[in-house]
């Protein structure tokens, strides 16, 4: 029995240590994960930043937009009134009082040649003076139709110029003011096009910023994970010894889950309490110090299951206290 309970402490023993390699192993490839994306993290945090530091700035595309009142022109200039220059046609009216002076001194003529009475001579220069009264009074109104005529005709271009040179300026107004507006738009289209593909690509940085402090945490947990194993298996290795130690010398410790529990080795027994399955635990002292000096407490071999109980080389009984609801202490 004491020769198999030392082979399966040293397998425990050989268990601790491959534990404990494997721990420092993983504690080492932790380690240099962490390195890793701490690395990455800081990589990409920079060249955030830098992109920050040189995004474009913000723009007013309206900026260039310059007013275009310059371009109305005051057309009230080439404006006129032909109807100012119209005058009285006093040519016919001239023509007529000469043509009576003529006339009256004709009359004159003949009557002092024929001896003709004054009376008939008076009646034929007034025949002779109306009928050139009415034609210089035709001459007159077609002279003033003239005119007026002509003076409407004027007014009816210069309108009609005045009409046509506002269009244009209209038309170059609206010209102009689509081609400012095109501009802003064209503008606004370039920095809302470079501002998405910048956002974008901090998108992208920043998707990859979470996933480096993601492994980053992650290679912490593996880190604390591996020390938990190098302690784990510092503490199957101890435990081990100490279970191989006891088989074979008859020793025990609290540590190792197994002690020398044989009533024979002890001395000032006292039972002091019973555990929750209903072993009874005692105080006690062993006799020979090689086993331990000071008082301990625990059980007695022959008092608890036989599958617990092994012996050591002097053929004491040791048990194995993980498999039992009791403690061996040092008290």
């Amino acid at each position: 029995m004491s020769s198999l309970a030392v082979i399966a402490a040293g397998a425990m023993v050989v268990a601790g240590v491959v534990k404990i390699i494997g721990g420092i192993s993983a504690k080492s490839k932790a380690k240099r994960r962490a390195a890793a994306a701490a690395a990455e993290r800081a990589r990409i945090e920079r060249k955030i930043t830098n992109i920050e530091n040189n995004r474009q700035a913000v723009i007013n595309p309206y900026s260039g937009v310059t007013s275009l009142a310059g371009m109305a022109e005051n057309l009230s200039g080439q404006m006129s009134n032909p109807m100012a220059s119209l005058g009285v046609a006093t040519q016919a009216a001239e023509i007529q009082m000469e043509q009576t002076d003529i006339a009256l001194a004709n009359t004159l003529d003949t009557l002092q040649a024929t001896g003709a009475s004054a009376g008939g001579a008076t009646a034929l220069a007034q025949a002779a003076a109306r009928g050139k009264k009415s034609v210089a009074a035709s001459i007159e109104t077609q002279e003033a139709a003239n005119e007026k005529a002509k003076a409407q005709g004027e007014q009816d271009l210069q309108k009609r110029q005045i009409a046509e040179e506002t269009r244009m300026q209209e038309g170059n107004i609206a010209d102009a003011t689509r081609v400012q507006d095109a501009g802003a738009k064209g503008a606004m289209y370039r920095f809302e096009a470079q501002e998405n593909r910048t956002n974008a690509k901090l998108n992208r940085l920043s998707g990859q910023q979470d996933q480096t402090r993601m492994d980053q945490r992650q290679a912490e947990q593996n880190k604390v994970q591996a020390n938990a194993a190098i302690v784990g298996g510092v503490s199957d290795t101890i435990g081990a010894a100490g279970s191989m130690y006891g088989a074979a010398a008859g020793g025990g410790s609290a540590a190792s889950g197994a002690a020398s529990s044989d009533r024979r080795l002890k001395k000032n027994i006292k039972k002091i309490s019973k555990s929750p399955s209903g072993l009874n635990i005692y105080s006690f002292e062993y006799i020979n110090a090689d086993y331990g000096e000071g008082i301990f407490s625990g059980v007695m071999s022959d008092e608890v299951p036989k599958n617990a109980v092994t012996s050591n080389k002097d053929g004491f009984d040791v048990v194995d206290y993980s498999m039992l609801d009791v403690e061996f202490k040092k008290i």
